[in-house]
């Protein structure tokens, strides 16, 4: 039965249920440092440094500083919860995503009067400062400040007036002053901008923090699954099987998420920039997917803000970089685009793919594959190109048999131990555009780069060649139910 989830108060009701998946504590915590701090260690997982583990998602009702709001951190920290919060399981969770990428539900309009925001802050007055309303939390002691991490952007091209969403990176600078990364090349809204920066206009823009975990996912599938002009909230719409509800900002002539926690109305800049250190000069950002911190940026989008709107006793909602929930939110909608792109060319031959924590939702692919006849040999290597191709910021591919279990680490590994030779089955592919925040992929680490954000993609072949399938047996252990010796095991 799908749970009956529509914005982040009801997501948060149904884990409540759920046993082992949410905590909450009543003891006051900084945002500066101590909400990450205390996260790394309960609930973190993936690329974030030892010790750590997967675990809840936690909330924080007493933040220092904030009386009226909380913080919520690590809602999509697993597999198994994200999936169960979208009402699909782990092993379904990404053919059930390219089907909602493939029928979307596309958004709809909502007099402002249903909005759940009741309480607006303008820049115009006095006192103003985005950190009075908004508790961003600062990861580390040597982040360049406090990021909104989970603020989902929506904004519409100049031209078209086509509408899209996507998440960024954004530090706040000062009270009204946020800078603003977008990834070169990867995202709707730096086309639009772009766009915005030629007719040398402002993009205005809506931030929507606190949402439904489906927005979340969805709002993460990227080109070519979804197209420029494909607004990824019809995605959200698809999962949950009812459109999502759209509204007019209170200030400017933008659309934001009816039902968001935050809402922070606001305006790119066009052709000005700041760096993202501007404030406190550490030369270092904030923890980034790959697991490490990032150098602050000394050239990004400027974002003046101009309102901050919010619910009764808000919920600010943050996340770790390197984190399981990252490869949640990246890698989910990253396998549903390759096993979009497999399926279409090569129907049949794909099993499952996990693209795992150890690549953070990005970086890493393991695809399990099914050679069903002689002439499917060789067809392995050429689905890893497709995977390549739906997701450009793949580094590395792992191939597997279908008797391999693609989640399992050590399943993985031990394909790679008995049926792998590095010289015959390594597949390089070198001078490739990939991600810029990967420190290995620079002409400082490999002088063969051309550029920052190029690399070698790798394909690792795992796969026993079809003509020797029979040498290559597991272990036949006979199929029965444990349960009748060891029931409570």
């Amino acid at each position: 039965m799908k749970p009956n989830i529509y914005d982040l108060r009801s997501a948060i009701e149904y884990l409540k249920t759920q046993p082992g998946e949410y905590a909450e504590t009543d003891v006051e915590i900084d945002p500066c440092c101590e909400i990450t701090g205390v996260y790394r260690y309960l609930g973190a997982g993936a690329a974030v440094k030892r010790p750590t583990k997967k675990g809840p998602a936690l909330m924080f009702n007493n933040i220092k500083g904030h009386p009226d709001a909380r913080c919520l951190i690590g809602i999509l920290g697993s597999r198994e919860r994200t999936a169960n919060l979208l009402g699909t399981t782990p092993e379904e969770i990404s053919y059930f995503l390219k089907d909602c990428a493939e029928h979307p539900i596309w958004p709809v309009e909502v007099p402002r009067s249903k909005a759940k925001q009741t309480v607006t802050h303008y820049a115009t007055e006095e006192d103003f400062h985005i950190l009075k309303y908004v508790p961003a939390a600062q990861a580390t002691p040597e982040d360049c400040g406090p990021f909104i991490t989970q603020g989902l952007c929506y904004a519409n091209d100049p031209v078209t007036g086509e509408s899209d969403v996507t998440i960024h990176r954004m530090c706040i600078q000062d009270k009204d002053t946020i800078s603003f990364y977008i990834v070169p090349g990867g995202r709707h809204i730096g086309a639009f901008f772009e766009k915005a920066c030629e007719l040398n206009e402002p993009l205005m823009l809506s931030v929507n923090i606190g949402l439904d975990p489906a927005i979340y996912v969805g709002s993460c599938f990227e080109p070519p699954t979804t197209p420029i002009g494909y607004n990824e909230l019809g995605v959200a719409g698809a999962i949950r099987q009812k459109p999502v509800e759209i509204t007019d900002c209170p200030s400017i002539p933008q659309k934001c998420i009816a039902n968001a926690e935050f809402v922070i109305e606001a305006m790119l800049l066009p052709n000005e920039t700041i760096a993202e250190d501007s404030v406190t000069h550490t030369g270092k950002a904030m923890p980034e997917f790959p697991g490490y911190t990032g150098p602050a940026l000394p050239k990004l989008c400027k974002m003046k803000v101009i309102s901050v709107s919010y619910r009764e006793n808000p919920i600010m909602q943050t996340i770790i970089g390197p984190s399981e929930e990252h490869t949640s939110l990246c890698g989910l909608p990253t396998e549903a685009s390759i096993i979009k792109m497999i399926d279409t060319a090569l129907p049949g031959r794909l099993k499952n793919v996990y693209v795992c924590s150890c690549g953070v939702g990005k970086l890493m692919a393991i695809l399990q594959v099914n050679k069903r006849m002689r002439s499917d040999e060789g067809r392995q290597k050429q689905m890893a190109l497709l995977a390549f191709a739906a997701f450009s910021e793949l580094k590395q591919i792992i191939l597997v048999d279908d008797d391999v279990d693609p989640f399992d680490y050590e399943d993985v590994l031990w394909a790679m131990t008995t049926r792998f030779e590095a010289d015959k089955d390594i597949v390089t592919i070198p001078g490739i555009r990939c991600h810029p925040l990967d420190p290995s992929q620079t002409p400082e680490y490999n002088m063969l780069l051309e550029d920052v954000g190029c690399t070698c993609k790798t394909i690792f072949d795992c796969t026993v060649p079809y003509r020797l399938k029979d040498k290559f047996e597991r272990a036949k252990f006979i199929e029965l139910d444990p349960a009748k010796w060891f029931p409570n095991l």
